[in-house]
């Protein structure tokens, strides 16, 4: 049996059909390729950003912003030389832009103005690293993108 060249136009156009549909079915049915906001409550998120941003504006005017360093022992943080062990409040946020599922928030433990984040409990990758601190009834944050390598 012999094709003529229009039916083989109309099977080259049928065939790459298939072909981009079998992609759009496995990208939107396969978990490996979610495609969701990378946090939760993203829009509740945005809302509170103008907030963080007055935050952030006061720690550079006041000059308490901390100092965040990675390193091969891991992120350290050294606060500035005006506050106190004991009066400082807050938590330390590492946020994974590319997977939700590794971020997580910790106490501050401060020793001698600073605190080390062990290289063990980070993963390789860009890391959104977040400080929110209250010292003398003021609120402070911090926020510096570091890559571990």
């Amino acid at each position: 049996m012999k094709i003529s060249w229009g039916t083989a136009i109309v099977i080259a156009f049928v065939a790459f059909i298939a072909f981009i549909m079998y992609f759009v079915v496995n990208m939107t049915i396969n978990k490996k390729y979610d495609h969701d906001f990378v946090t939760d409550d993203y829009y509740k998120k945005e809302f509170s950003y103008q907030n963080m941003m007055v935050k952030a504006q006061k720690t550079e005017k006041e000059q308490m912003t901390v100092q965040i360093q990675s390193s091969l022992e891991g992120v350290t943080l050294i606060f500035p030389s005006k506050i106190t062990d004991e009066n400082v409040v807050g938590s330390v946020s590492f946020y994974r832009p590319s997977d939700r599922k590794r971020d997580f928030k910790i106490p501050l433990q401060l020793k001698n103005k600073k605190m080390l984040v062990p290289i063990n409990v980070l993963s390789e990758g860009r890391w959104n690293v977040e400080v929110n601190y209250t010292f003398n009834n003021n609120d402070y944050i911090s926020i510096k993108n570091i890559t571990i390598k």
